[in-house]
């Protein structure tokens, strides 16, 4: 790097501390002043709404409408679904009053105890109660199904250990919730938004993840079904990427949510529900980056080119300003987002540093000989290679360069999955090879008992039960019983 500044932890050496630098350093996001709250700086937040763009695409592409329900949740509502309050009770901020007043000792403002709430409001920590409930008042027939909503919003869930992005106390995400008629009509939905989120994850992101079903210890706190994208990270330890849910009847039962059927009879509501949050930039970052900054997907980049020009005096700069706005207009009719650093104030060395860390995925340079010669410098991110390229065609040939730097950490990530993914048939093994990282193929006993020991004893989980790859069966690595197909172990985030 150009500037000692900018300097990371490598990877090698601190990991975790590493990723903490580069999301500092790269302008992603800060610690604010509430504790286990982040701050997302603007250009952590473009590529978020880059995120939400794409999938806000593919949910309307799929028939789904965007809508918002409140922030609070009565107290009362979260008691309706045993398992829903249990897997939440402890991740809950509850507000209890709704005015402060003055200290009458005159130490700023106290919480006024004559405005004590008739009852406590839960800040959500997920939104199934409160939509369900006023599902109750859109749902009389039939004919009122499917309803497919989503919501883009924030939720609060006391985190006793955080980490930017990968678990903070308030983060935003969007979450689905569907009501249908049939139990094969919401499972079918389930398993569809599953796919929108691999195809997103692989084709935008660039992270091949695996498509799977939770096991019940780790099932979502209400659901009969919970099914999963699991990503891996550079250090070996898997982050769950997003999840769908098949909710049964359950909340529709709590909340008394029936409807008349087309042969006249009564029946409840099935539901899901499915969501993916800022999470997501924490496993792009993990996946791809390196010790030298953020390397992002041209797909998710804010601006996918920048141009730096490189001068002596002010009519240096005025030509090339000129002959780069040519190059800009090819380049945006071409569909690619460019940006063009002009700033005086800053020299191009430094410049070359900053948009290394910040991952942009090509950098062109111009100076005075390459507007003689009709050239400009092309970088790549992803290799760290330049090369000096004609103008003429330039925007072709960056167009395919970007489909490149796409296409290359994609196989990077997958290939690194790959050399790291492995079949395991003993415990004893099991517990050496958990040490090394990565996926570990091993066959289960399917029982939450065994499940348990494995966790309590090696810190590592069962990440999914595949829907894809080898169904062959086995015995358990621990109790030697009988095991249906090899599950996924991993540590994880």
């Amino acid at each position: 790097m150009a500037t000692g500044l900018k300097e990371l932890t490598p990877r090698s050496e601190n990991y975790s501390q590493w990723y903490n630098d580069l999301v500092i350093k790269a302008d992603l996001a800060e610690n604010s002043a509430v504790r286990g709250c982040m701050v997302i700086k603007p250009y952590g937040y473009a590529i978020w709404e880059k995120i939400q763009a794409e999938l806000d695409r593919m949910f309307k592409e799929t028939g789904h409408q965007n809508a918002y329900f409140p922030l609070l949740i009565p107290k009362s509502f979260m008691c309706r679904e045993a398992e829903h309050v249990e897997g939440f009770a402890k991740e809950c901020a509850v507000v209890t009053h709704y005015r402060l007043k003055n200290d009458p000792d005159g130490k700023g403002v106290i919480v006024d105890p004559d405005a004590e709430l008739e009852e406590e409001l839960i800040i959500r920590p997920t939104s199934e109660t409160i939509i369900w409930n006023t599902y109750k008042g859109w749902i009389n027939s039939y004919r009122d199904l499917p309803i497919l909503c989503n919501q883009w919003a924030n939720v609060l869930r006391w985190e006793m250990r955080t980490r930017l992005f990968l678990r903070t106390a308030e983060f935003l995400w969007q979450e689905g919730h569907t009501a249908h008629a049939t139990s094969e009509e919401a499972m079918a939905e389930a398993v569809k938004m599953l796919n929108v989120y691999a195809n997103f994850a692989e084709n935008f992101m660039a992270i091949p993840v695996i498509k799977g079903v939770k096991s019940a210890n780790e099932r979502f706190a209400g659901a009969i079904e919970t099914f999963c994208i699991e990503a891996l990270m550079q250090d070996g330890k898997a982050l769950q990427a997003g999840t769908s849910h098949f909710l049964g009847q359950n909340f529709a039962k709590a909340f008394d949510v029936k409807f008349i059927t087309k042969e006249n009879t009564q029946d409840y509501v099935w539901a899901t529900s499915w969501g993916v949050s800022t999470r997501l930039m924490g496993a792009l970052i993990m996946t791809h980056s390196d010790d030298n900054g953020l390397v992002l997907p041209p797909k998710l980049a804010p601006y996918q080119v920048v141009i730096v020009p490189i001068y002596k005096n002010a009519e240096q700069q005025a030509a090339i300003a000129e002959k780069v706005s040519g190059i800009m207009e090819k380049l945006r009719n071409a569909g690619i987002s460019v940006k063009f650093d002009n700033n005086d104030t800053k020299k191009p060395g430094w410049k070359f540093a900053e948009y290394e860390l910040k991952g942009v995925p090509v950098r062109l340079a111009m100076g005075m000989r390459d507007m003689e010669n009709n050239t400009i410098e092309v970088f790549r991110r992803d290799t760290l290679v330049k090369e000096t390229m004609p103008l003429e065609g330039i925007e072709a040939h960056i167009k395919q360069l970007l489909d490149d730097i796409q296409a290359n950490i994609f196989k990077k990530a997958f290939d690194y999955r790959t050399s790291v993914t492995r079949n395991v048939d003993s415990y004893d093994e099991f517990k050496v090879e958990i040490e090394k990282g990565g996926f570990l193929m091993c066959h289960w006993d399917g029982t939450p008992e065994t499940e348990e020991k494995i966790k309590t004893e090696t810190k590592a989980t069962i990440r999914c039960i595949p829907l894809d790859g080898d169904k062959t069966p086995g015995k358990c690595m621990v109790t030697g019983k009988p095991s249906a197909q090899r599950v996924v172990f991993a540590r994880n985030y």
